[in-house]
């Protein structure tokens, strides 16, 4: 069995040395461990350091295309080089690479397909941990999972559930792929990790009010995606129960009631028209993990 554990990186020179000391090199019940880094257009010396350390597989991205890209190009690679496992940890040394053993764990013993890091959020500022619980509540309701740290970029997957990953959002995959997850009932598991205090400032968000904005824009464009029937259908409800209540209170000759109707009607045929949308796109995924499958095994296996 194979383990490719995937570093995103983005100008880390300070700290992707640390990562890169604290990764696993022998893991009961995988034969080969191996490294990658994707170098996601930095313009410090995270290359030279990669190089210096000895790192199995680097991949260079450029210009700097953001997270959500490096991490599926990494994906890709892995799936490519012929990983079972995939283990993907952030190069800014919020996790600690010991952990990787907890992780890959239940993926071995066949109890699950992605297992997700739950990091100890006591460390956070108040106002972190309470978006981090907020976040988590709202993604476990939406994507009907039991996921204890929805924003987490430590976690690991099986080869077969990488085959099936799809990301749509730039922002970030983190939210995206539980919810997608969900949609199609896979296996998650959470492992209880060490986490350290951030060691700089994120690049994906300039302060907490901006990351509630994209993480909401991730989150509803994501049902859009895997769950639009269920959102125009609940959409077409609401406004029908409006439509009723306005027609009580200003009578059949009022236009407003006429209003909300006309928006019923257009939800309600939009929640028709998801289904074949839905079919079409699981199908087409469908498609697009067979011809991932066999070219990659065809490659890497």
């Amino acid at each position: 069995m194979k383990l490719i554990i995937q570093i995103p990186c983005y100008n880390e020179e300070e700290n992707l040395a640390k990562v890169i000391d604290e990764l696993p090199k022998k893991i009961e019940g995988i034969d080969i461990i191996e490294y990658m880094v994707i170098n996601d257009g930095s313009t410090d010396k995270t290359k030279k350091i990669a190089e210096r350390k000895g790192i199995h597989h680097i991949i260079n991205v450029f210009p700097n295309k953001g997270l959500a890209n490096t991490f599926t190009t990494g994906i890709d690679h892995a799936l490519k080089n012929g990983a079972d496992i995939i283990v993907n940890i952030d190069g800014d040394h919020q996790y600690s690479g010991k952990d990787v053993k907890k992780l890959v764990k239940p993926i071995i013993e066949g109890k699950a397909d992605i297992v997700i890091g739950e990091r100890q959020i006591e460390k956070f500022s108040p106002l972190k941990r309470f978006l981090q619980r907020l976040g988590s509540l709202i993604i476990r309701f939406v994507s009907k999972t039991k996921v204890n740290d929805a924003p987490s970029g430590f976690r690991a997957y099986s080869r077969e559930e990488a085959l099936k990953l799809n990301v749509y959002n730039q922002f970030t995959y983190t939210l995206e792929t539980i919810i997608q997850a969900g949609s199609n009932k896979v296996k998650i598991e959470n492992v209880k990790i060490e986490s350290f205090p951030n060691t700089r400032e994120s690049r994906l968000f300039k302060n907490e009010f901006q990351y509630i904005y994209k993480s909401s824009a991730n989150v509803i464009k994501s049902l859009f995606i895997y769950k639009p029937i269920r959102i125009w259908g609940i959409a077409s409800i609401i406004f029908f129960v409006i439509t009723i209540t306005f027609f009580l209170i200003c009578g059949v000759n009022s236009i407003i009631p006429y209003a909300f109707l006309t928006f019923t009607i257009i939800f309600a045929v939009s929640s028709m028209q998801s289904i074949s949308i839905q079919a079409n796109r699981k199908q087409l995924e469908r498609i697009q993990y067979y011809l991932k499958k066999e070219n990659y095994n065809n490659n890497g296996k």
